[in-house]
């Protein structure tokens, strides 16, 4: 299988491999994608929280052992690897560790949401214990499990006991949601569209503000009118 990098988003690169016959002739996963939405509106009344990302978190998946000889790759030296981990390339990775990471940390999802490789942890008062009370009692509980199972967090992007976190897009805190400042300048600054297909990526973009706006739709009903095919 050839091999190659894709740099990531917050620097560094990551190894990828086309596994393209492969996943061609790979069943499907059926495993749901967690609800943005729900996982957000069950932070709301939380006034602490915190943010851990699941280190590589693919690589924490282990291969099944007669699975290990279709993981062979090429290398430009002439080379070949077997992984012995989940590699970045295949069909169902995303959808395996989806799985993973929801089965194993069940039983603290109503303080800790899973998302793919990221764990949300939020916590208020309750039964007389302090908001920071709580929180210590959900990371602990949280803690246990990720040692349990030899799940690993990445510490550079860990987050511990805030008032507000980077949630999917968003901002959740103690005083609600709301959207991302950086991802508001962008389409602020956005350069005013002059064809229909300039005005379809501003309008896609701008969708993200959708559920923070009051009647978003009829706001930009004008603008989607200008997308018809028979409008002048």
């Amino acid at each position: 299988m050839p091999t190659f990098y894709v740099k990531k988003a917050q620097g560094g690169w990551r190894i990828v491999h086309a596994y393209n016959k492969l996943n061609d002739a790979t069943v499907p996963a059926q495993m749901p994608i967690p609800r943005k939405d729900v996982s957000i509106d069950s932070m709301v009344l939380s006034t602490i929280f915190s943010a851990f990302d699941l280190r590589d978190g693919f690589y924490q998946i282990l291969m099944r052992e007669s699975d290990i000889p279709l993981m062979a790759v090429s290398t430009p030296s002439g080379m070949f690897w077997e992984w012995l981990v989940m590699p970045q390339g295949l069909k169902n990775a995303p959808a395996t560790f989806n799985r993973c990471a929801t089965h194993l940390l069940r039983s603290v999802r109503d303080f800790a949401p899973s998302y793919f490789d990221d764990v949300f942890i939020h916590s208020r008062a309750v039964n007389g214990k302090s908001g920071v009370e709580m929180h210590k009692e959900h990371l602990r509980k949280l803690f246990a499990l990720m040692r349990k199972h030899k799940l690993y967090a990445n510490m550079k992007k860990c987050i511990f006991g805030a008032s507000e976190i980077p949630v999917l897009g968003c901002l959740v805190g103690k005083n609600g949601v709301r959207p991302d400042p950086g991802k508001v300048r962008v389409i602020n600054e956005w350069p005013t569209p002059s064809n229909v297909k300039e005005l379809r990526q501003f309008l896609g973009l701008a969708t993200y503000l959708c559920m923070y706006v009051s009647n978003y739709a009829g706001k930009i009903r004008s603008l989607s009118q200008l997308l018809k095919k028979d409008t002048a």
